[in-house]
Order: C-alpha cells, then sequence, then structure tokens
C-alpha cells in the first residue's frame, strides 16, 4: 500500500522541470511585449517568429509522456491555451466571400530574372490594385507593357510602383528615408485611387532590411525609424479610407511596426507567410488598412522573387 502511494505521488512530483519550462513557453507567448528590446532587440525578434514558439508544445507533450508526468501534461495546456488564444483565429477562414476590393503587394526582387512572368502570375487573381516594392529601371518596361491592359493607370517613385485599375490622381513620393540613407533612396509613395466606392489613399512601401547578426543582434534600427516615418505620414493622411501595400520587414506581431499598426488597424485573419520564398516563415509583406475590413489575406504562388506576393480582400 506504501509503495503503491508513493508511485502515486511520484507521478505528481516528477517532471517539474518540463512544467516550468512548459509555464514560460506561455509568459513568452502572453508577455512577448515585456521582452526587452535594448539589448540586440529580442524583444522584435521574439515577435517575428512568435506563432513558431508553438512547435515546442508538442515536444513539451512527448517528453511529458516519456516522463509519465501528470503535472508536466496538465502544464502544457497553458501554452495552448495562450497559443489559441494569440494566433488560433487565424486558423480560421476569412470572415467571409463578400469583398469590394481585391490588393496585392510583392517585393519582386531586384535580381528577378523574369519581371513579365511575375506581372502574370499577379494578374492571375485579378486585383484591384497593385503594389510592388524592388523595382529596378531595367525590369520596369516589363512590368509596364505587361500590366498596361489591365492596369492603365500606374505611378512609379524611385523603386515603389502602384498599377491600378482605377485612375489615379495626387500621387507623391513619401519620404521614409531613415538616418543615413542618401536623397536616392526613394522607397515610399501615395496616391489616390478614384474607385467605384470613394477615393482611396494608396500608400506603397519598402522599409529597411533587417540584419541578424554581431554585434547589434537583431539589426532593426534603420527599419524602425522609417516605421516611425511613415506612421507620422499616415497619421496625417486626410482621406478616411487607405490602404498600405508593401515589403515592410516586419511582421504585424513585431513592436516595431507598431507605428504603422496604430494607423491601419485591419491587418486581415490568416499567417500567409511571405518571406523566404523558399520555406517562409514570416509574413513581412502586409495589406493593411483603415475604414475598411479585410476579410481575406493569403500567399500567391511563388514568382522569380526571394518573396512570395500577398493578396488580399477588402471591404468598404
Amino acid at each position: 500500500m506504501l509503495g503503491g502511494e508513493v508511485r502515486g505521488w511520484s507521478r505528481w512530483q516528477r517532471g517539474q522541470v518540463l512544467a516550468s519550462c512548459a509555464v514560460f513557453v506561455a509568459c513568452l507567448l502572453v508577455l512577448h511585449r515585456l521582452v526587452p528590446n535594448g539589448v540586440g532587440h529580442l524583444g522584435s525578434l521574439l515577435e517575428t517568429f512568435l506563432p513558431w514558439l508553438g512547435l515546442g508544445i508538442p515536444a513539451l507533450v512527448v517528453l511529458s509522456l516519456l516522463r509519465r508526468s501528470v503535472v508536466a501534461l496538465l502544464a502544457v495546456l497553458v501554452p495552448v491555451t495562450a497559443w489559441l488564444g494569440l494566433f488560433g483565429g487565424l486558423l480560421l477562414p476569412g470572415t467571409g466571400s463578400e469583398y469590394d476590393l481585391t490588393a496585392v503587394a510583392h517585393n519582386v526582387s531586384d535580381e528577378n530574372p523574369d519581371p513579365a512572368g511575375t506581372a502574370t502570375t499577379l494578374m492571375a487573381v485579378r486585383p484591384d490594385l497593385i503594389g510592388l516594392a524592388e523595382v529596378t529601371p531595367a525590369a520596369l518596361p516589363a512590368y509596364r507593357a505587361t500590366l498596361a491592359p489591365e492596369y492603365p493607370h500606374h505611378t512609379v517613385h524611385g523603386t515603389v510602383g502602384l498599377w491600378s485599375r482605377y485612375p489615379l490622381t495626387d500621387a507623391r513620393l513619401v519620404d521614409i528615408r531613415p538616418d543615413g540613407f542618401g536623397a536616392d533612396w526613394d522607397r515610399g509613395l501615395r496616391a489616390t485611387a478614384r474607385t467605384p466606392w470613394g477615393d482611396v489613399a494608396v500608400y506603397v512601401a519598402h522599409l529597411p532590411s533587417v540584419r541578424l547578426g554581431l554585434p547589434d543582434g537583431f539589426g532593426t534600427v534603420r527599419r524602425d525609424q522609417s516605421a516611425v516615418l511613415l506612421g507620422r505620414a499616415l497619421r496625417a493622411e486626410r482621406s478616411e479610407r487607405v490602404v498600405l501595400l508593401g515589403d515592410l520587414n516586419s511582421t504585424v506581431d513585431d513592436r516595431g511596426l507598431e507605428p504603422v499598426r496604430a494607423q491601419l488597424p485591419s491587418v486581415g485573419s490568416g499567417f500567409a507567410f511571405s518571406w523566404p520564398a523558399a520555406l517562409p516563415v514570416a509574413r513581412i509583406d502586409q495589406v493593411m488598412a483603415r475604414a475598411a475590413t479585410i476579410t481575406e489575406i493569403w500567399s500567391l504562388p511563388a514568382t522569380g522573387s526571394d518573396h512570395l506576393p500577398i493578396g488580399a480582400r477588402l471591404r468598404f
């Protein structure tokens, strides 16, 4: 009898380290904003890959079963609940099939060997708006020629461009240059699209890339500065309806994008990973909106770029 009690008690006692690991994962998920950015921008790094913390849950379950620990198995329910609370809704389909406008955002890559083929791929979903980043002078004629039959209205500033089914007015450069970048670094534009649902201010932006390495860790300083400038432009925007298309080199969970996210609350429900194209692990290409609901967001087939295009349905 005593031996049975000891064995029963042992099942509850063993696995405390696993239980602690489970609670730690849950804390990272729920309290990720408390992870400091002061050293190596660890907070932004964590938030960029936040959904992937869920991969630790199956491992904890297997280890708990091998350890025959009741405590560890019960503790695993904590990160499961936390992950589902944050990302469970992204597993559900879009909010409905009704939409007014389709938009596509794509970093086409300045090394793309087939710009015409890339444009054809984007046209397959019949978008109303197409925002492109890394449009080189050499590739621009191919994009113009391929898109012109269906998208007669377009504007290009620097390496970003917007093609539209609807007339574009008030097209201009948006200065989002961080410190130390020259005057020829043009990666932002704004235009008004005259749609059947009223005027829509459309922004196309390409924020600076980030790098992971020593001594800076997750190097987001310039991207974050650019996000602040873009956020200011969006805050000053007088149009009620605003759509942003672009490569923001940031996920919607990354605090570095907060100046933009605060102005454009609709980001779509879905993972829609876009980078890298060979094995996508994060959505750093975005379609975001104000005074509109993104009812669906998804990744398009691969092109000649190292990014996947992102498509979105919007309803005003």
